[in-house]
């Protein structure tokens, strides 16, 4: 098959997935809803008990805000993986003259489009919040390559999880951890006012650098070598993943 079938297969696949959300935003919106709700959580009942020093709350948590917008969005790919699987689609895709891995990408872009949908309305509530940044555009973009990278990361995960999972639960169930690893890292509070062992792997996880980087780009500091930190760590988690996704779907289609 060739490259050009490739790229029009999974264009009008992707196509598909994207109208299924269109016809259910509420898929979006449930996503938000827990990270604006930890965000006015976090902002008006303990922003007032933690010292970041200069920087307001909202702008300190919003990095790590963000990668709990995406580790919830992902569980949603999962879910939609696992359902088309149970409902035979891929078996129906099989039998027609269309590239093999195009139906997996589609999922993949669905994922990443909707993901962004849901951080740029996390990110417009906490400009109603108070979130405020100089960062120039050359920033911004940073920021969203991180971001997307990121999601690109967890959204191959999420294809292992939804191919692999035996239940509708155990498809979303994988993204409960992710979700709550930002809550041991820098993105709510200082990794110095951590105990010994929980501020070691508060520091070595891959949020903190992640979270660290895009903090320093908002307010336009050095970001030093944490951003290639949070890259290595993207990148290989996208990788691995992206192996082993590929691998499972191979094994259960072939």
């Amino acid at each position: 098959m060739t490259t050009t079938y490739f790229y029009g297969d999974t264009t009008a696949l992707t196509g598909r997935s994207l109208r299924h959300i269109l016809r259910s935003p509420d898929t979006i919106i449930t996503t938000a809803v827990t990270p604006v709700a930890l965000m006015l959580m976090f902002v008006y009942v303990f922003g007032g008990a933690i010292d970041t020093g200069s920087a307001s709350y909202v702008n300190y948590m919003l990095p790590g805000i963000l990668l709990i917008t995406v580790a919830s969005g992902i569980a949603y790919t999962s879910y939609r993986l696992f359902m088309d699987m149970q409902g035979g689609i891929f078996e129906r895709f099989q039998s027609m003259p269309i590239a093999r891995s195009s139906a997996l990408w589609a999922h993949v872009l669905t994922s990443l489009v909707a993901n962004m949908i849901s951080l740029v309305v996390v990110i417009g509530i906490a400009l109603l919040m108070g979130f405020r940044t100089g960062a120039g555009v050359l920033a911004w973009l940073a920021v969203a390559g991180i971001l997307i990278l990121f999601t690109l990361a967890l959204t191959w995960v999420a294809v292992i999880a939804g191919l692999s999972a035996k239940t509708v639960d155990g498809a979303g169930a994988f993204a409960y951890p992710l979700i709550f690893l930002p809550f041991v890292s820098s993105a709510f509070v200082p990794t110095d006012t951590m105990p010994g062992p929980v501020r070691w792997f508060a520091e070595n996880q891959p949020v903190t650098s992640i979270v660290n980087t895009i903090r320093a780009l908002f307010a336009q500091q050095p970001v030093g070598g944490d951003i290639w930190i949070a890259l290595a760590w993207c990148v290989g988690i996208l990788v691995l993943a992206y192996i082993a996704a590929t691998a499972v779907y191979n094994r259960k289609i072939s």
